[in-house]
């Protein structure tokens, strides 16, 4: 499957492809297994859907059909947490053999409606500390999946931000620190940051008027960046606010993927998600043949990609160095 096609180009050549709940309807002759996903995103949103069609198209390459011997049940749960709760029971509640979790967040909804349906979860960040696998090698419970990045990825993010700002000092770190994600990357990029000689200044993303303050106070001072940690799904709530206010503050910021350069943020460098969500389909697939979460190990990205916002640059007046370009996977100008 061609990985490197824009995401447009999934949604155009999927076309039909468990594109509405309906479509599960027209079953043929044969067992149809059941499959549950829970999207983070909201419905309309084309990063999302271009997510849930590969993980469509690579059930259909291991040779899972909808309506022939596969229903696949879907939600959008727009990053709200209280969606995500109601959302993981009614899905729980159509007895599906596997459910797919987009988020740690999910992944914790899915669990408290049940401890036995398996799931396969996509882009979460520390699972352990979650509580939702006892290790990465060995899961023991019903979950399993891929983590959208691993926390040693902090001394990249602060050797991009001195790339393209070599007199950075000082970097907040925005975080939600109510989740085992956000205080374990923002910890990531404290062990990180004694190597580039660079004070470090929390932000928490509860509300928006805790991140306007926080990130004002902070662009108060001199030689400053930020870096955005977390999971998305907390972020992407504030994501437009956050960009904002680093623009308007010409405070250059590394985010932990894609979707945030393409709403305007400088640059972002993470896992990309298309191949996370193929690759969820290998182990949605095993589970249906038989195998069981807790033997699947976790699985860290073997696919970045690095994405930089010129246009932002040049509004920002920063000067992106050409050998960070020639990096590059996706360039917006």
């Amino acid at each position: 499957m061609a990985i490197h096609m824009r995401r447009r180009e999934f949604l155009v050549a999927l076309g039909g492809v468990a594109t509405c709940p309906s479509a599960a309807r027209a079953q043929q002759p044969g067992k149809l297994r059941r499959v549950g996903v829970l999207m983070t995103f909201a419905a309309d949103d084309p990063d999302g859907q271009a997510d849930f069609a590969v993980l469509a198209q690579g059930l259909q390459e291991f040779g899972w059909t909808v309506g022939r011997n596969l229903r696949l049940d879907y939600r959008w749960g727009a990053n709200d947490l209280e969606r995500f709760r109601t959302y993981a029971a009614e899905l729980i509640a159509l007895s599906p053999d596997v459910v797919v979790a987009t988020a740690g967040s999910v992944v914790t909804a899915f669990q408290q409606a049940s401890r036995t349906v398996p799931i396969v979860f996509v882009t979460t960040i520390d699972p352990v500390g979650g509580g939702w696998v006892e290790s990465l090698a060995r899961p023991g419970g019903n979950a399993t999946g891929f983590l959208s990045y691993e926390f040693s990825i902090s001394a990249k993010w602060l050797e991009m931000l001195k790339d393209i700002a070599p007199d950075l000092k000082r970097v907040g770190v925005i975080r939600d620190a109510s989740v085992p994600a956000g205080s374990g990357g923002f910890a990531a990029v404290q062990t990180a940051a004694a190597s580039f000689n660079i004070e470090l200044t929390p932000i928490g993303v509860h509300a928006a008027d805790e991140i306007e303050r926080g990130i004002s106070r902070f662009a108060a001072g001199p030689n400053g960046g930020l870096i955005i940690v977390g999971p998305p799904s907390s972020l992407v709530i504030h994501r437009d606010l956050i960009i904002t206010l680093a623009a308007r503050n010409k405070l250059p910021a590394v985010y932990p993927n894609r979707l945030f350069s393409t709403h305007g943020g400088l640059m972002a460098y993470g896992a990309d998600s298309l191949d996370q969500y193929h690759r969820a389909a290998s182990y949605v697939d095993r589970i249906l043949k038989g195998e069981k979460p807790a033997d699947l190990p976790v699985q860290a990205p073997v696919k970045y990609q690095l994405v930089i916002n010129v246009r932002t640059a040049n509004a920002m007046g920063i000067v992106i160095p050409p050998t960070l370009l020639a990096l590059a996977d996706e360039v917006i100008e």
